[in-house]
């Protein structure tokens, strides 16, 4: 085992055959945080987003929050249920990319793939910056420090991710139960300290007046309208994650529809009860947020400003609701929230690899994001992911308020035509279901659908509006690049195919002759070896060539040659550019001009070495001849290893484990 190997068996694990694939299923217990903890996590930032557009308005803007957490909390309960028909009707995991491809064709396909990639990307990077942001209110000591740190989180999760989903699934069971628990706690306590025990909690914002970005007294109208709706569709950010269930399916245990179904919707229940609460403590207890970015800002009751935005809403409320009677209540929700914000960007590592292995089955990304790891998971797509995401959150200095305008347009693209392929999915079930229970059972899924694919389109109508000119765009430029990409993709392989298949008119006529050629560049053992395989070949004509760059070791080479009598004969080829590479190329070039129904077989002995290093100092000219050669049609490369002593010590060490 070499160095590599011990770092991979340590940070990965243990290799699994694929017939232990069985062993990786998950259990409901265990699928819930894998699969929803974005969903669930994004209550924790997606009030803060609420919040600090609407801060725009000034305090009129904060009049609208419940209002619009209502809303956000209805469409949440929409798509969950939505896909719950989803996951039952196409339980391989394709899901929207499946529903659009089988019933609105190849295009609607790929745009919902391209937008569905793209925003994998976007949960990492806004998770993660966004649980950098939570730790701030506890260590304001990292402040200056989220980049970095944004950066070591991803790495962690990739190699979480590297060792398998049973794996990261138990890693990500206490934190998302522990986030769930403490948060629905805070929510009961609060609520029951206001309105049973009549106590007046108020947020350590409560007494600051919110100036909006050109003054409150100008958010009316229009305005003000854009404002909320803006507000609203960074607030629908808590919808991210949930498709990631349907993409997910077929990492459950038997019966995996039945199982995902349950998870859905024990995910939206959870996830509206989140998100609405937190809202409406937030309005109970005036939690105040600004954007110093936009040119919003504070007012102290004396009349001094204040430009420093203050601590999340999750903060705020933890300190407000147990602050003044149980200070580690405090401290659990606070790690609890920032720790489920960074696990939460699992979801997308589950969500991006599984739509990439079906993609990359398909023929529209390279096919090595098709195989699985060591540890049965899709290495290349965590991997691939992982860097994508660190660009982002360097490219955007982990700013979760820049990152969010790119966010939300690609799920809801995904949203809406996912549910509207279910709608035509169903109508043509419906066509032939002579059962009536089974069809009054479709009828109702159909329903459900085309209820998810209205309401999925106004938002998506809402958030292009609204966020289109504040960085929206950016994510619609990507999504085409990359539906771009997979097409072009696909189009190469589809070209290769085509070229390589078999043919009645295909050529398959034997060649004349075999011309074989052996690169002689020392008279040694390699050199030997190569010749014997060359003759074990039977060629019609065999002969040594070598290239002097030296006239010295020329006629050396030669004596030596002579002395051996190999039994064939040496051609010495004259570079007095002291090249070797061009020399020999244009000789088997002119060997292949002068009868182009021959094939010249080109025999070269290669050093195999036990040492990285030794790599650098052997094979470096004979690999760019392979390299070049490779690229002449009718020309043969064969490599003759001849094994080293260190390459025999390395292969009895790994024998021996």
């Amino acid at each position: 085992m070499n160095i590599y190997q011990a770092l991979k068996r340590v940070f990965v694990g243990r290799r699994l055959a694929s017939a232990q694939l069985g062993e990786t299923l998950l259990p409901k217990r265990l699928a819930l945080p894998v699969f929803a903890s974005d969903a669930l996590s994004s209550v924790a930032y997606a009030p803060d987003e609420i919040l600090i557009t609407l801060s725009l308005a000034g305090m009129t803007g904060y009049l609208f929050s419940w209002q619009i957490g209502l809303a956000v909390g209805v469409v949440i309960a929409v798509v969950a249920m939505s896909y719950r028909q989803t996951v039952r009707a196409y339980p391989t995991g394709g899901g929207d990319y499946e529903v659009a491809a089988s019933n609105l064709g190849r295009h609607a396909g790929l745009t919902v793939a391209s937008a569905l990639l793209v925003d994998y990307v976007l949960t990492v990077a806004v998770s993660v910056s966004a649980g950098v942001l939570n730790a701030k209110a506890m260590l304001p000591g990292i402040d200056g420090y989220e980049v970095p740190i944004a950066v070591g989180v991803i790495v962690v999760l990739a190699l979480m991710n590297l060792r398998g989903v049973r794996d990261s699934g138990g890693v990500l069971a206490w934190p998302t139960y522990v986030f769930m628990f403490s948060m629905l706690l805070m929510l009961a306590i609060g609520f029951f300290r206001i309105l049973v025990l009549g106590h007046s909690l108020k947020s350590e914002t409560s007494d600051l007046t919110v100036i909006g970005a050109q003054g409150a007294d100008q958010a009316f109208g229009w305005v003000l309208v854009a404002i909320i709706t803006r507000a609203f569709s960074s607030g629908c950010a808590a919808l991210t994650g949930v498709e990631a269930v349907a993409n997910g399916v077929p990492s459950f245990r038997p019966p995996k529809s039945r199982n995902a179904a349950s998870v859905l919707g024990l995910l939206g229940l959870i996830a509206v009860t989140m998100l609405v609460g937190i809202v409406l403590l937030a309005n109970l207890t005036r939690v105040h947020l600004i954007d110093e970015l936009t040119g919003t800002h504070y007012l102290k009751p004396d009349g001094s400003t204040i430009h420093t935005a203050a601590v999340t809403v999750t903060g705020q409320l933890a300190r407000t609701v147990f602050g003044d009677w149980f200070v580690p209540g405090f401290y659990v929700v606070i790690i609890a929230t920032l720790s489920i914000l960074f696990l939460a960007a699992n979801t997308a590592f589950n969500g991006f690899p599984s739509l990439a292995s079906i993609l990359a089955k398909d023929g529209y990304l390279p096919r090595q994001l098709h195989t699985r790891g060591d540890r049965l998971a899709y290495s290349n797509g965590i991997v691939l992911l992982a860097v994508a995401a660190i660009a982002l959150v360097w490219g955007f200095n982990a700013s979760v308020t820049a990152l969010i305008q790119l966010y939300v347009v690609g799920v809801f693209i995904s949203f809406t035509v996912g549910q509207t392929g279910m709608v035509l999915h169903w109508n043509r079930a419906l066509r032939v279901e002579k059962d009536r229970g089974e069809r009054r059972r479709m009828q109702r899924s159909r329903v459900v659908n085309l209820l998810g694919a209205g309401m999925t389109a106004v938002v998506l109508v809402v958030v292009l509006i609204s966020k289109f000119t504040h960085g929206a765009y950016l994510a619609l430029v990507a999504m085409g690049l990359m539906y771009l990409l997979m097409v072009l993709i696909r189009r190469h392989y589809d070209q290769v195919r085509d070229e390589l298949a078999l043919r009645p008119e295909s050529d398959r006529a034997l060649p004349s002759r075999v011309r074989a050629v052996v690169l002689v560049q020392q008279v040694n053992l390699p050199t030997a070896k190569a010749i014997a395989y060359a003759k074990a070949g039977r060629a019609t004509s065999l002969m040594g060539v070598t290239i002097s760059v030296d006239d010295e070791e020329a006629r050396e080479l030669m004596e030596a040659w002579r002395r051996e009598d190999f039994g064939i004969p040496l051609r010495v080829i004259a570079s007095p550019y002291r090249e070797i590479t061009q020399p020999f190329i244009r000789y088997v070039a002119e060997m292949r001009t002068e009868n182009p129904r021959d094939v010249v077989a080109v025999y070269i002995p290669d050093y195999v070495v036990g040492n990285w290093w030794e790599r650098l100092l052997h094979n470096q000219t004979t690999l760019l001849i392979r390299t070049r050669l490779h690229y002449m049609s009718g020309v043969m490369v064969i490599s003759v290893p001849y094994q080293l002593s260190s390459s025999r010590r390395r292969e009895a060490r790994q024998g021996t484990r």
